[in-house]
């Protein structure tokens, strides 16, 4: 397995001089080069059994939500969290997608693009759910920006999983629609298309002339909806490719895999390292944007309203793995025992030589 520090370590510097990184893709090509390695920040870690008494050194993760490394508890815990609110119904995962003309406006207004795509996919849910003639209620879903084709390629796009229910307030009823179909794929396009130029419009960002007027929406069952909420959930902190799937790193090219959805096997690709480093910084999000977000009655401030309708409908909760894991423990060296971390963010050159690992 290829490091990634170890990619950025040999492009960074060339990375920088031919693509003019942003100050936030310089930070986290920082973090991560220097995550949980001999010169970064130290933690103290205590052994908590009275006899040992041992300290050990452990070096900090980086935390950046785009580290291979890093976060893998809080996206299990978002994952066990999405699956602990889960309601009797057939799930639908719902893609909605900018066309390629649109791409590089996206890219240059970002954090204006991706609220707008946020808000015109949620209005158009909630307006769909009220006006559908088995659910006229109020909808409940969870969307997650996802920027990257299976390529690595800058491809923003935003995923949804929801329910085909509702709850009508007027009533208090919870209202299904059986079988696989959910909304008409065409007329979702079709109002997400309007939507999204209208804000644009508003927001006096140029519309190319080239905009097709056919977008694409997709619209499928998932079932239960579990395995495609873990599907999500396992891009939402740890950035856009694993470790695993870097394969070389030979005479200044990178070559990676990725699953083809066409062909259904691994396919490779082959650039120079520093367009590798260039397609991983493409999805690195402003400062501050939440990747994901939850709407209506799935809402988080909607807790108590979900267990409520758990209990009378008589629905136990989809848990493929246990509710809210802890994190892993720091095992002591000496005895075996659990160690406490008693002091953080600790310089290297502050420690003794001896002690570093």
């Amino acid at each position: 397995m290829i490091l990634l520090a170890s990619i950025i370590k040999e492009f960074a510097e060339g990375f920088s001089r031919q693509y003019n990184p942003l100050p936030s893709h310089k930070q986290a090509l920082r973090a991560m080069a220097q995550c949980r390695k001999h010169h970064s920040p130290y933690m103290i870690a205590h052994c908590t059994n009275e006899r040992c008494r041992e300290n050990s050194y452990v070096p900090h993760s980086c935390g950046h939500r785009n580290c291979p490394h890093c976060q893998s508890h809080e996206s299990q815990q978002w994952i066990d969290n999405q699956l602990d609110k889960q309601l009797p119904g057939q799930y639908f995962l719902i893609t909605f997608t900018l066309p390629k003309q649109l791409h590089d406006l996206a890219w240059r207004n970002q954090s204006v693009v991706y609220a707008i795509l946020f808000n015109a996919t949620q209005e158009l849910l909630k307006t769909f759910t009220a006006n559908d003639k088995k659910m006229r209620g109020a909808a409940g879903f969870t969307a997650v920006l996802h920027t990257h084709s299976r390529r690595l390629e800058f491809h923003p796009h935003v995923h949804v999983v929801m329910p085909g229910a509702s709850i009508n307030q007027k009533d208090k009823t919870w209202r299904m629609k059986l079988g696989k179909y959910l909304f008409n794929h065409k007329a979702l396009a079709k109002v997400f298309r309007a939507k999204i130029l209208k804000a644009f419009t508003a927001g006096k960002l140029p519309i190319p002339a080239t905009t097709p007027g056919k977008w694409v929406v997709d619209c499928k069952n998932v079932g239960r909806g579990d395995k495609a909420l873990i599907y999500l959930g396992r891009y939402l902190y740890k950035g856009v490719i694993q470790e695993k799937d870097i394969l070389k790193n030979e005479n200044g090219m990178v070559t990676f895999r990725y699953f083809d959805s066409q062909t259904k096997k691994y396919q490779t690709r082959t650039v120079a390292g520093e367009y590798f480093l260039y397609l991983l910084m493409l999805h690195v999000l402003p400062k501050g944007f939440r990747r994901t977000r939850c709407y209506g009655f799935l809402h988080p401030c909607s807790k108590k309203l979900i267990k409520l309708l758990q209990l009378v409908l008589r629905i136990n909760p989809c848990r493929m793995i246990k509710k809210i894991r802890e994190r892993a423990k720091i095992i002591c060296p000496a005895c075996g025992a659990v160690m406490r971390i008693v002091k953080t963010k600790i310089p290297a050159d502050w420690l003794p030589a001896h002690s570093l690992p």
